[in-house]
């Protein structure tokens, strides 16, 4: 390690580590070239860092069709996680999730459930994912919620809390609705958030089909059966009005991409556009970690403290996307807030900022996070720390700040 002296006319602290790790090279600018993509909105993120790979008209506010159903798996899910509902539990089926009775769900996908049928949690939960059942719709969000009306209440609640600020829910099956819709950032914030916090629902997604009451119904999602690519989600969604809609993630290795394809076509064309884009995604990116959460980036002084040095890292944040075959070119620099890091301060407290660079061009930026709280030091040791700054701060010297990191 270097050691690291800070002077008092230098505002921003920057400090250069090159990762020096085996790996051929490609030109970066190679990975620049993104595909033509034949629907109306679309766009690929990589799920472990967030980063946004491609992209096309991904605000446009579009009808979502059963991409809906994303967001009511995804409070089925946060509901058995709570404990609020238990798959094991029984659901009397009431007239309004009847297709029958309910012209709103009549030609629709459904598990064909009548008036008091009594069904599991667990068997309803599955004909909203792998069915994209309509009816199992209503009578989860009246099991869950109470109403149909409440249940919008959750979806547009988390929809808050995930920053999906161009979507709005009318329906927990996603039929259409005047008021109703949501963009390909959405939809892709949204099956990330599923796939993060809810990992138990997610898993249900990748089951290819589902049979209830002796009817055999098979994932809409073809994409499954793909021998070109390790999918295990998401959805498909179809309106008159939307059009071809289609949710896929894929791994590659540690690798997990989200592609997201709004308003195409045809159906084919939503999955031959979704493999296209994982594909892309997979030859030119990779997803690797520099700074693992639980090692230390830098170690810095800190003033008026029980301690004199505090440990910095990137936190849980420290995945990235880079041009696949770069990561010998990565380097890393950060840069603090302050001039001095003081006491009192926090776990997980964001000090200042990690930048990702390939030769001269910026990949990513992460906030530089502590690691540990540190109190205030004593009397007597917080003025001797007010001498020694005031030196520091006059002169440019200072013994205590040159530290190895």
């Amino acid at each position: 390690m270097k050691d690291i002296t800070f002077f008092t006319w230098k505002v921003q602290f920057v400090a250069t580590f090159l990762l020096f790790l085996n790996a051929p090279l490609i030109q970066a600018e190679e990975a620049l070239a993104t595909p033509q993509v034949d629907s109306q909105a679309w766009i690929l993120m990589d799920y472990n860092s967030g980063k946004v790979l491609a992209e096309g008209n991904a605000d446009e506010k579009i009808d979502p069709a059963s991409l809906t159903k994303l967001m009511t798996s995804y409070v089925v899910g946060q509901a058995i996680k709570l404990g609020t509902i238990h798959l094991t539990d029984t659901v009397t089926i009431d007239k309004n999730a009847w297709a029958t009775g309910n012209p709103v769900l009549r030609g629709s996908s459904v598990m064909f459930l009548k008036p008091r049928d009594r069904v599991s949690v667990e068997d309803l939960n599955k004909g909203i994912v792998i069915q994209s059942s309509n009816d199992a719709c209503v009578a989860l969000a009246d099991y869950i919620a109470g109403s149909q009306d409440a249940f919008i209440s959750l979806m547009n609640g988390y929809g808050q809390k995930m920053g999906l600020n161009n979507t709005t829910f009318k329906t927990v099956h996603g039929l259409d609705a005047p008021g109703q819709f949501s963009t390909a950032r959405d939809m892709a914030l949204l099956a990330r958030s599923l796939i993060h916090d809810v990992p138990d629902e997610y898993a249900i997604h990748k089951e290819k089909e589902f049979t209830f009451n002796k009817i055999r119904q098979y994932n809409r999602n073809r994409l499954l059966w793909n021998s070109n690519l390790n999918i295990d989600g998401m959805k498909t969604g179809t309106t008159s009005e939307a059009g071809y809609n289609l949710v896929a993630s894929a791994t590659l290795g540690d690798m997990r991409l989200i592609s997201i394809i709004l308003g195409a076509k045809t159906d084919s064309v939503r999955f031959q556009e979704s493999e296209k884009l994982l594909t892309w995604g997979f030859r030119f990116f990779e997803t690797v970690t520099p700074i693992k959460s639980e090692d230390t980036f830098i170690t810095q002084r800190i003033w008026f403290g029980n301690k004199k040095e505090v440990k910095l890292n990137v936190g849980k944040q420290g995945s990235i996307t880079i041009p696949r075959d770069q990561l010998k070119k990565l380097k890393t620099s950060y840069i603090l807030n302050t001039p001095q890091i003081t006491a009192p301060i926090k776990k997980d407290q964001v000090v200042g900022t990690i930048t990702f660079k390939i030769g001269s061009k910026t990949i990513e930026e992460r906030p530089l996070i502590v690691m540990e709280t540190i109190e205030e030091g004593g009397f007597i040791s917080r003025m001797w720390d007010f001498v020694l700054m005031k030196i520091y701060q006059w002169s440019g010297i200072c013994f205590p700040c040159s530290i190895n990191s």
